[in-house]
């Protein structure tokens, strides 16, 4: 089956005063398979919400894609130009949740204005009361009343304004759905309902695939097929998401794991641990392999040659000890 999305060397850099550059996303090469449910997982800065960023087509000055591909379906739609991308791409084929969802809507607008404008940037000649019924249908779509059409932002509570963005987001239908941790204002409560919707809307094909951007990786227990664990603009692990959460292979994804609570029977007695240091400043990442700096395991290869992405039983990781345990090295 062809993936609905294939990001082929992806780099994307913010530019700073003078010639520096913050390399945020730095050759990443990922896939998306129609109906799959990927999450993005690592600490602040590492990288995932700028990725996600990219793959949405919403990538504003100072971040730039410096060069890669990324292919929806037969378009590579980083040589196609704005119009085209605008009309029928974003919002149509890929949509995004931006991360503080719940302050994305305009405070001065009320819900249904704001559905008008968005379906009336891709069809000039639909009719407003034709957008307040489409809008209305996916409202109740996503367990709310139709009475929100008529509200402002400031009358919806948390849980509601997430998702009314999510019902925005979608009244195109969009292939991809992109979720730019879209759960991490919520209390435990509206993040489960937050993702039983997503899940509806999947089962019920008014999206295809998700892509989930989260630092808390045991939230992607629930839901996902597959987790991608970045680290430094890297994408160190990726495999399916039972290796990822009990069998983590990089030291990256495994001290990612010990650092966290997992609320599973088999994982309730382990000691949770810190990692040790500081992610790299991105301005001038380390040479090698980036995690170095931090790795108990480091060797001198490590300091001095980045690891390629070798496939390994049901997962892709980047790195040197693997391959020496392999036999490789």
């Amino acid at each position: 089956m062809k993936p609905v999305l294939t990001a082929n060397d992806v780099r994307a850099y913010y530019r700073l005063v003078g010639d520096k550059e913050v390399r945020a996303v730095d050759g990443i090469d990922f896939e998306l398979q129609d109906g799959e449910v990927v999450g993005l997982a690592g600490e602040s800065g590492c990288g995932k919400s700028t990725l996600a960023a990219v793959l949405a087509l919403t990538a504003t000055s100072p971040l730039y894609v410096k060069s890669g591909e990324i292919w929806m379906g037969d378009k590579d739609v980083l040589k196609m130009n704005k119009d085209a991308v605008r009309k029928d791409i974003r919002g149509r084929y890929v949509s995004v949740v931006p991360q503080g969802a719940m302050n994305a809507l305009n405070p001065t607008v009320r819900i249904k204005k704001l559905a008008f404008d968005i379906l009336r940037a891709h069809d000039p000649n639909i009719r407003f009361k034709e957008a307040v019924r489409q809008t209305g249908e996916r409202l109740e779509s996503v367990s709310l009343p139709t009475m929100v059409l008529d509200a402002y932002p400031h009358q919806l509570s948390g849980g509601m304004k997430q998702r009314t963005v999510i019902a925005l987001s979608t009244l195109l239908n969009p292939k991809i759905l992109i979720c730019d941790e879209p759960t991490s204002a919520l209390d435990v409560s509206s993040q489960k309902v937050v993702i039983q919707m997503l899940m509806k809307l999947l089962r019920e094909e008014v999206i295809r695939s998700i892509i989930f951007v989260t630092h808390e990786l045991p939230l992607l227990r629930h839901f996902t097929n597959r987790i991608g664990v970045m680290y430094a603009g890297k994408m160190v692990e990726i495999g399916a998401m039972e290796n990822i959460i009990f069998h983590p292979q990089h030291p990256y994804s495994s001290a990612l794991m010990d650092s966290m609570l997992v609320p599973e029977d088999r994982m309730r007695d382990k000691e949770l641990t810190g990692i040790p240091g500081v992610p790299p400043d991105l301005k001038n990442p380390p040479e090698g392999c980036r995690f170095h700096p931090r790795c108990p395991h480091a060797m001198d290869i490590c300091r001095d040659k980045e690891p390629p992405m070798e496939a390994m039983a049901e997962r892709s990781v980047a790195c040197w000890l693997l391959q020496k345990q392999a036999g490789n090295l």
